[in-house]
């Protein structure tokens, strides 16, 4: 009996070796020097072979009818939208006077912003265009063949009995590093060093952060990446946008104090860097926001200040509105455009309907995260340019690289109401179109 205890604990503690070995050559080591082995790329070759695999054996076996439907579900929208501007329907219906027709306009809008409006779509999951082997959708597309059935089946057991514990344990494994290692360096006296070391820690973390969820970033134009004392402004998706650029490259970060696993992380890094965060109430007030990171920009010495300037996340197939406050201080604004490839996870963060936990569970039981990232040429305030003229110029360009969609819509509309403001203007433009030539005040009606 002994003998076999014996030759059992043996056993495991080979086992246990052969994988610290595996772990260490294969996931730290590349991890600490940043490089990588090609592992990521070689199962992201795979996964879009199957997923390739897949879309033909939907397209082979589902029926005429049924296609269209699969066709109407994975449409960007429910509705057709007529995006005739009110100023060419209403005055090419009769030019300079009011007419009882126009309410039909406005009917016709307000029917469509009920069925389905531009903006809290961009608070909902991508649709995809095929999919994905996941279990976002509403079709029961693995009862198409028993092949399909037997591989969406057999990817199940691979991303939630293989992958899903491996994940985790990574996961632990880095945030504990974090913790422990920034609170070390925290006891360095401030200087070269420490600054050196807090980088190379939060570098290092950042990528093993990748590597939990078979991430793969292509950097593009690694020339424009943003410099000390100055501003980097991207489009904001997910939490990971975070992990993503510091993996490439240190920031100062500016943002909410939260609480929770994310606040852990936010103490740990305060320790060894110096970032600008907030309370929520304190976010309110702009001038302190400006008065901070125009301190911050002022010190070459520091790290280039990370800014989401939408300040909530959205669904990655949009840019809505930059607010103006970080295009007031002035400084040079790098611009960073982010585009998440849908096919492999959906990386997007619905924060009113997924706790954290929730979110990252979500994460790491898809197939991948896979993502492109470009640094674009850096931006100054033309003369004579408003901030929010500079703040649009931005997000245009980084819209237009990351092939999105513009909405000048805020992203607050997440949890507030529309500003009384914004259906205000509509009115002083509706009635600016009947006061031409005079129509008001001459009793002038069609």
């Amino acid at each position: 009996m002994e003998e076999n205890r014996g030759g059992h604990g043996l056993t495991e503690g080979r086992i246990l070796s052969v994988w610290m070995i595996l772990f260490v050559a294969l996931v730290l080591l590349p991890s600490v020097f940043r490089v990588s082995l090609g592992i990521s790329h070689f199962y992201v070759k795979i996964l879009i072979k199957i997923l390739e695999w897949a879309t033909l054996q939907i397209e082979e076996g589902v029926k005429k009818q049924k296609a269209m439907a699969l066709e109407n579900l994975i449409s960007t929208g429910i509705i057709q939208r007529d995006e005739t501007p009110m100023e060419e329907e209403v005055v090419g219906r009769c030019r300079g006077c009011f007419s009882l027709a126009d309410v039909m306009y406005f009917s016709k809008k307000g029917c469509e912003a009920v069925a389905e409006d531009e903006v809290t779509r961009r608070f909902s999951s991508e649709e995809l265009l095929s999919w994905n082997l996941l279990s976002r959708t509403n079709a029961n597309l693995h009862h198409v063949s028993w092949k399909l059935a037997a591989v969406w089946v057999t990817g199940i057991l691979i991303r939630y009995c293989l992958l899903l514990p491996l994940r985790i344990c990574l996961s632990v494994f880095s945030i504990l590093l974090l913790v422990l290692a920034t609170t070390v360096v925290g006891q360095f006296p401030n200087g070269r060093v420490k600054g050196w070391l807090s980088n190379q820690v939060q570098m290092i973390c950042a990528t093993l952060g990748i590597r939990c969820m078979s991430g793969l970033v292509n950097f593009h134009n690694r020339e424009n990446k943003p410099q000390q004392g100055s501003i980097c402004v991207a489009n904001h998706t997910s939490p990971l946008d975070v992990l993503i650029l510091a993996s490439d490259g240190c920031y100062s970060l500016v943002g909410q104090v939260h609480g929770g696993l994310i606040g852990l992380i936010q103490k740990s890094c305060m320790q060894t860097s110096q970032h600008v965060l907030f309370e929520r109430s304190e976010m309110k007030d702009r001038h302190l926001v400006r008065k901070k990171i125009r301190e911050h920009i002022a010190d070459k010495a520091k790290l280039p200040i990370l800014i989401f300037p939408e300040g909530t996340c959205i669904n990655n197939t949009s840019v809505m509105m930059f607010k103006k406050g970080s295009f007031e201080v002035g400084g040079t604004i790098h611009p960073v455009a982010i585009k998440y490839d849908p096919r492999f996870g959906d990386a997007f963060w619905n924060s009113t309907k997924h706790s954290m936990m929730t979110y990252a569970f979500n994460v790491l039981t898809s197939w991948a995260i896979v993502c492109n990232v470009w640094y674009l040429p850096p931006m100054v305030k033309e003369e004579e340019e408003d901030a929010v003229h500079f703040a649009d110029r931005v997000k245009a360009v980084i819209a237009a690289r990351a092939g999105m969609s513009v909405l000048p819509w805020d992203g607050g509309l997440k949890r507030k109401k529309v500003k009384e403001s914004f259906k205000e203007e509509q009115q002083k433009k509706y009635c600016q179109i009947v006061i031409e030539n005079g129509s008001v005040g001459n009793g002038n009606v069609c």
